[in-house]
């Protein structure tokens, strides 16, 4: 009897020891996953694919852009991997709020009524303002010239909401407003004749006239405003670690070779950390 309780006891101190172990082996072993996690992340930038210079799909089949590129030496810098998520503009923050991407950086706006609404913004990094592009034949030297005629702009952006606010009184001097759900629409519906100007983000509309013949940009600005990032409400610490990374690449003169490339303009006039 005594052996037969002895060996029980052995028994029992053997599966209660290697239970133990089992247990710390795992824990270690999700420790170590979580940190390779955190080393290799996967950083899900949101985009607009139709904003040139920024973001958009180059001729080689890959997303490139000002912001895009910026946002792979960011990821280099900080060991993560990019993925790019093509973003429907006017839904932006329902995709963001549904952790479809991280962030949305693409010529994002920064506005008020998205601080008031809680979500983590970057410090703002490029000056722009709103212009109005038109047919070099269609005779419209200014935004009086509009009386009457149809404008196109694209739903849910920063001309899309001055129309509504600041720049209503003028829209109330057009015949229609037509609202595409990208800026290459609009452009199509101008040289198609379906609208007669398209009121633009600057640099956006720079881009597109340098790659095609017949366009005229209006010498008026009719909105200034800033560039930024957004990300979710708690995103801080993601908004930090991006920031810190972009900072680094100001000094290391990395983000001015980018802006310096000759097929995103004159955009590095207008880039703030530049500028300071």
């Amino acid at each position: 009897m005594k052996k037969r309780l002895t060996a029980l006891v052995l028994a029992f101190a053997m599966i209660f020891t290697m239970t133990v172990l089992t247990a710390c082996g795992g824990n270690q072993g999700d420790q170590a996953d979580q940190g390779d996690q955190s080393e290799g992340r996967t950083f899900v930038m949101g985009i607009d694919p139709e904003y040139p210079p920024f973001s958009y799909l180059g001729d080689n089949g890959e997303y490139t852009g000002f912001d895009v590129d910026v946002a792979r030496a960011v990821c280099d810098k900080l060991g993560w991997q990019l993925e790019i998520f093509e973003l429907n503009w006017d839904n932006r923050y329902i995709q963001l709020d549904n952790n479809e991407c991280d962030c949305v950086w693409s010529g994002m706006t920064i506005l008020e009524s998205t601080k008031e609404e809680g979500y983590v913004l970057s410090a703002p990094y490029f000056d722009n303002s709103q212009v109005l592009m038109v047919k070099a034949d269609s005779g419209i030297a200014s935004s009086a010239d509009l009386a009457g005629k149809d404008v196109g702009v694209q739903l849910g952006t920063s001309g899309d909401i001055l129309l509504g606010e600041d720049l209503a009184e003028l829209a109330g001097t057009f015949n229609s407003v037509v609202r595409s759900d990208s800026f290459l629409k609009c452009f199509t519906e101008l040289d198609g004749g379906a609208v007669d100007a398209v009121l633009v983000d600057a640099p956006v509309a720079a881009s597109y006239a340098a790659e095609h013949d017949g366009f005229v940009i209006l010498d008026e600005k009719l909105g200034g405003e800033q560039y930024g990032i957004c990300f979710r409400s708690g995103d801080q610490e993601l908004c930090d670690e991006v920031e810190g990374a972009i900072q680094e690449l100001v000094a290391d003169g990395t983000y001015k070779q980018i802006a310096e490339k000759e097929e995103y303009g004159e955009i590095i006039n207008s880039l703030i950390f530049l500028q300071q």
